[in-house]
């Protein structure tokens, strides 16, 4: 089993950062939450941060875990771990990935994500729905 953290990065706007897979890779083409695998004696939360660094050349700061989940991919087995991010400074630059988004909830049912993924869009559209909505005058 290969163990993943992702990163749920949020803006002040209240949208997601995602990013699509380069079509010459694993999974090219869909969409997912950045990230990568745990190295021994790494936690999701400092993995997730390695991961932005080395991948997107950001600073981001980790919160708690929105998600697991385990795939069957057939010739590997993915164990996903989801944390809350914000972003703290750097400018994006892609190597793994060819495109991203700032996305609200609702908008990623726009989107094919990863398998893995998918059950962290889930759990956002889950906990989306529990938000209290403004009212209004």
């Amino acid at each position: 089993m290969i163990e993943v953290a992702a990163a749920v990065i949020e803006n002040r706007e209240g949208r997601i950062l995602i990013a699509r897979r380069k079509a010459e890779i694993s999974l090219g083409g869909y969409w997912e939450f950045p990230g990568g695998k745990i190295e021994n004696g790494e936690s999701p939360a400092v993995c997730a941060a390695r991961e932005l660094r080395e991948e997107m050349d950001v600073r981001i700061e980790t919160g708690d875990v929105i998600a697991e989940t385990e795939y069957d991919y057939g010739d590997k087995v993915v164990r996903l771990i989801a944390v809350r991010a914000i972003l703290l400074d750097g400018h994006i630059r892609l190597h793994d990935h060819d495109e991203i988004r700032w996305v609200t909830v609702p908008e990623m049912e726009d989107f094919l994500f990863a398998p893995a993924d998918e059950a962290i869009v889930e759990k956002l559209v889950e906990e989306h729905s529990r938000r209290p909505r403004p009212k209004r005058a």
